[in-house]
């Protein structure tokens, strides 16, 4: 298989991990050189099926957010990026020449201070290629901040990396339960959208409920693209109050389940192929069934109002987004 075509055909892998939370900045490097062992073992693994070009980890996977306030983040987890840790992703990149989806990291940005921000890396063999920080925060429990809450943000909140291996977007566990923040990534030019998940029981991927696979095949078959849904795999001693269900997956561009991994803790790697040329030539060739397309966005009008409102640039509080989310469900009445 020459070069082009290998980008044109690859593997995903989605790797989930099962680790003890780190109290505090020295045990991120622990969890760092246990997904970098992923990483080879994936690639070495499935070399004689495909290419494995696109690794995926979830969030949480360098450290959870186990303080109340973001004081206490910014004190004991917070890190800035890029850092130690990018930096041996990166390497890794270009050893195995290869793209990695690191688990999130909570970031500190001295252009915000006060602020600890939910943050993803994309990193490929020519370094940091993007930075997406959660927009949909998991209200009232997560304290980090979204792009939405800061006066004067300015880098793009739905940044999309054009790789040799497609058109990568990528958001964070809550932010797919709203279609606009998935559909945003796919109007900016996204063909494989990326998850980075710590979802949770019992939401996660079992029965009755498993939103986790309800979520990621919709918003796979609505923006005809491949998902790649790495989730946390956390045992309830490691990361409680909750319990992790792992269920990693990659499904296509009409929503079917290409690979998943069984429901249930521990570390797992699904990898499953990805055929860019397959999906340009549907995108290219479909009239019907295209949801880009047929998008009449003039007759919406419920995004010109603002519901939740902004956090702004103070520290965030437990109490004051309750009060902001009272506040819009107070809008909803009218």
């Amino acid at each position: 298989m020459s070069s082009n075509q290998e980008r044109l055909r690859y593997a995903a892998a989605a790797c989930q991990v099962d680790f003890g939370n780190p109290a505090d900045r020295s045990g991120i490097r622990p969890h760092t050189d246990r997904m970098l062992a992923m990483i080879d073992q994936a690639v070495a693994g499935y070399a004689p099926f495909l290419p494995v070009k696109l690794v995926v980890f979830p969030e949480f996977a360098h450290a959870a957010p186990v303080y109340a306030t973001a004081r206490e983040l910014l004190d004991k987890l917070a890190i800035p990026l890029p850092n130690e840790h990018t930096e041996r992703y990166a390497a890794k990149a270009r050893e195995l020449d290869v793209y990695i989806q690191t688990g999130t990291f909570l970031e500190s940005d001295e252009r915000y201070p006060g602020a600890v921000f939910n943050t993803t890396c994309l990193i490929g063999p020519e370094g940091l290629l993007t930075k997406y920080r959660k927009v949909n925060t998991w209200i009232p429990w997560e304290v980090h901040a979204s792009p939405h809450d800061l006066p004067g943000y300015r880098d793009n909140p739905f940044p999309v990396a054009d790789t040799e291996i497609g058109r990568i977007g990528v958001a964070i566990c809550y932010d797919w339960i709203f279609p606009e923040s998935i559909r945003q990534l796919a109007f900016n030019g996204a063909e494989v959208l990326v998850r980075v998940s710590a979802y949770m029981d019992p939401w996660g991927a079992t029965a009755p409920m498993d939103w986790w696979t309800l979520f990621n095949r919709a918003r796979a078959a609505e923006n005809t693209a491949y998902v790649v849904a790495a989730n946390q795999g956390a045992q309830l001693k490691n990361y409680p109050p909750f319990s992790w269900p792992g269920g990693s997956m990659v499904v296509d561009y009409d929503g079917r389940i290409l690979a998943q991994a069984d429901p249930g803790p521990g570390e797992k790697v699904v990898v499953a192929p990805i055929d860019l040329e397959a999906l340009r030539a549907e995108r290219a060739r479909r009239t019907g069934h295209d949801m880009r397309a047929h998008l009449r966005s003039e007759v919406h009008d419920y995004l010109r109002r603002s519901w939740l409102a902004p956090g702004g640039a103070r520290a965030l509080s437990q109490e004051g987004i309750e009060r902001r989310i009272a506040d819009a469900k107070r809008k909803l009445e009218k």
